[in-house]
């Protein structure tokens, strides 16, 4: 039996043009010539486009990562689909990525892809990604990998990758471990599993709303307790200093967010390593976890708001188990 891949349209450059006019970049619905050139390369497989949306992904909101995971999900309950490619813009493929890999039930795989170059331009990356992208959802080596991101031929694992760049094909990269493996030619090929373990976080709906600050030198306690005041956000990740830190004039705002269930999370400015209870000083991790702080690995301040926006929805008050100090 010819076995189906979804492939789920969201927007962004893969499904963009040069307007001649003005020699800028914009929305072109050509999803359905970009399936036709590159369907004949699939003869074992049964290729279905559906189009999600038509935006680019600095629109895309956390509603629309819930709707697209049950639409996947939906789709992958179906016995004839073997896997999912997920076309989307690069600014925010990382936090689409990585929420579907929390929320979806489904053990199928599920590509998430897109291009840096629209479809006018020499050089447009996105056939070769769509192809490698589908390669590795008809892959049965890539089941229960949780959600990959493939671009330029390497696959990552969307709890590790980053974009890294504002231009380069190579954008995509897991910076601290590699990739999982590459695509070369028809072959996928798999160099080592994820290293990060794996939660399964699938509210019904998005009940709360999380907001990211960045820590900088000087900075007191003035927008931590406008959010307090403004009773908008369930959820506070700081980006803090290398380690976990933070300068000791942000401490009463930190300890008045906890005092009112407001719930703070700690992630690191720097792009490798973790954060942890290191530094005793005042607004140091150590102190920070005294005050009741949860920290986050290695996630950046994106994926931990995605993670801690997705906890808090589940409406229970376990929420501490998703995070680490370890």
């Amino acid at each position: 039996m010819m076995q189906k891949i979804l492939i789920l349209f969201t927007g962004g450059t893969i499904s963009m043009t040069t307007d001649l006019s003005t020699k800028k970049t914009v929305l072109d619905d050509s999803n359905i010539d970009l399936i036709s050139s590159i369907s004949k390369r699939f003869q074992n497989n049964e290729l279905v486009p559906l189009v999600f949306s038509m935006k680019p992904s600095p629109a895309m909101t956390p509603n629309d990562m819930c709707r697209i995971g049950q639409l996947i999900d939906e789709k992958l309950s179906q016995d004839d689909y073997a896997g999912c490619v997920v076309t989307h813009g690069t600014d925010t493929l990382e936090e689409t990525s990585y929420f579907l890999d929390l929320f979806l039930q489904t053990r199928k795989p599920v590509v998430v892809t897109g291009s840096m170059r629209n479809y006018s331009e020499l050089g447009y990356d996105g056939f070769s990604n769509l192809v490698s992208s589908i390669l590795v959802a008809g892959n049965p080596a890539s089941i229960n990998r949780g959600v990959l991101v493939c671009l330029n031929d390497e696959i990552n694992s969307a709890s590790e990758v980053t974009k890294t760049h504002t231009l380069a094909l190579d954008t995509f990269k897991s910076m601290e471990f590699g990739p999982l493996g590459i695509v070369d030619e028809q072959d996928v090929i798999y160099y080592r599993e994820s290293v990060k373990h794996k939660y399964h976080l699938t509210p019904s709906q998005l009940t709360a709303r999380v907001d990211i600050i960045k820590v900088t030198t000087g900075m007191d306690s003035s927008l931590l307790n406008y959010y307090v005041e403004s009773k908008l956000v369930n959820g506070i990740v700081l980006e803090a200093f290398g380690r976990g830190n933070v300068p000791p004039t942000m401490v009463d705002g930190i300890k008045n967010a906890i005092n009112h269930g407001i719930k703070v999370v700690v992630t690191s400015r720097c792009p490798k390593g973790r954060v942890r209870d290191t530094y005793a000083y005042a607004g140091g991790g150590a102190h920070l976890k005294e005050l009741g702080v949860l920290f986050s690995g290695d996630l950046s301040s994106q994926k931990s708001r995605i993670k801690l926006l997705l906890a808090l929805s589940l409406n229970n008050d376990n929420i501490d188990q998703y995070f680490e100090i370890a």
